[in-house]
């Protein structure tokens, strides 16, 4: 019998390169997905992506927890989403937003926390979060309370939802995955960085308060302005804007010296990205990318803009050296196979469908 998934995602970034990486291999496994998007409206490629995994694209106009006003928005699309898979007779929920668990779903559910406002504030802040703030993180710990089961995508991350959270047990821990690219050229003589660029956790004013001291160009990808009117203002990196995935891949392509000066990442798509490639990693010493890339990268304090820019230099001028490390990220990188993303979701799929429907809270 054929297992039916309802599944949530937005088209804004990198949940959606994992929602519809997860349901392509899952229709591959004999699934059948619906892929409901909640935020700003997919685009025509986000449909035809879809289309070509076999996947149902809904798109719910619902709004996403982080962009959402206040809870009641929140609580009314939780509630739109269990509407959502009881009519598509879902036998499973995967909610990649874990807020939208607090409704009443009549079968399992599976939270995967891929951030929060609680652990971006634990990282970046002091003090206790702001009443604007914490009605998310109150949401947020009601979903986690009734969900089946948690997903995080590191270890390090997963202690960290457990602990401000007040989890009986650690969230599974199951490492993002990205399929190989489909070429590499030539080295090319640069540095690179590319994410949220105004988002204060990545802390992208280190690398260019680095990039002030360096000669090496050194280019960033991505938004400078945020949706609540976030801006960094940067002075010395070359910006590139918002690139398309394809985009990116040309750049990491010729295997540029990526950087990351994050306080605060989950996980790291971009930097698994630019591993695959080969790019020689100089990663800010924060416990995920230990956990993640501990011998295959070179790790400089978050914020200490000198040395992220005395070990690209270092890299750049060292040819040999620099391809040594770009091949110790790559080998490392390919153990985060998608493949394997999907086999240790699908175990945690069978135990919370024998874990029996949902009682109402």
């Amino acid at each position: 019998m054929t297992r039916r998934l309802v599944m949530t995602a937005d088209a804004i970034g990198g949940v959606w390169q994992y929602a519809i990486g997860l349901a392509t291999d899952l229709v591959r496994a004999g699934w059948s997905v619906d892929l409901a998007t909640l935020g700003p409206p997919p685009s025509g490629a986000h449909h035809a992506q879809a289309e070509a995994a076999g996947v149902t694209l809904i798109d719910t106009a619902l709004p996403l927890d982080w962009l959402a006003t206040d809870a009641a928005a929140v609580v009314a699309a939780a509630d739109a989403v269990a509407r959502i898979a009881r009519a598509r007779r879902a036998d499973l929920v995967q909610l990649n937003q874990p807020a939208l668990a607090i409704a009443e779903f009549a079968m399992p559910v599976v939270a995967v926390v891929h951030s929060c406002v609680a652990s971006w504030w634990d990282a970046v802040e002091t003090g206790p979060l702001p009443p604007g703030l914490a009605w998310q993180r109150d949401l947020t710990a009601r979903g986690l309370a009734r969900a089946d089961a948690i997903v995080c995508p590191s270890r390090a991350f997963a202690a960290t939802v457990q602990r401000l959270y007040a989890l009986p047990a650690a969230p599974h821990a199951i490492h993002n995955g990205r399929a190989l690219p489909a070429a590499i050229g030539p080295l090319g003589d640069r540095a690179f960085t590319a994410g949220r660029l105004w988002d204060r956790a990545k802390n992208v004013a280190t690398l260019d308060r680095a990039a002030a001291l360096m000669t090496l160009p050194f280019d960033a990808a991505g938004a400078a302005h945020g949706p609540h009117h976030e801006r960094v203002e940067l002075a010395h990196l070359n910006l590139l804007g918002h690139l398309n995935d394809d985009a990116v891949a040309e750049r990491l392509a010729t295997r540029p010296i990526f950087a990351s000066a994050a306080r605060y990442e989950p996980f790291g798509l971009a930097v698994l990205e630019a591993a695959l490639t080969g790019c020689a990693l100089v990663l800010a010493d924060i416990p995920t990318f230990r956990e993640l890339w501990d011998g295959a990268a070179t790790f400089v304090a978050p914020d200490d803009a000198a040395a992220f820019a005395h070990a690209i230099t270092d890299l750049a001028a060292d040819p040999d050296r620099r391809m040594a490390s770009g091949a110790r990220a790559r080998t490392r990188a390919l153990d985060y196979a998608p493949a394997h993303v999907t086999r240790a979701m699908l175990a945690v799929f069978e135990s919370a469908l024998g874990s029996g429907a949902r009682v109402a809270a």
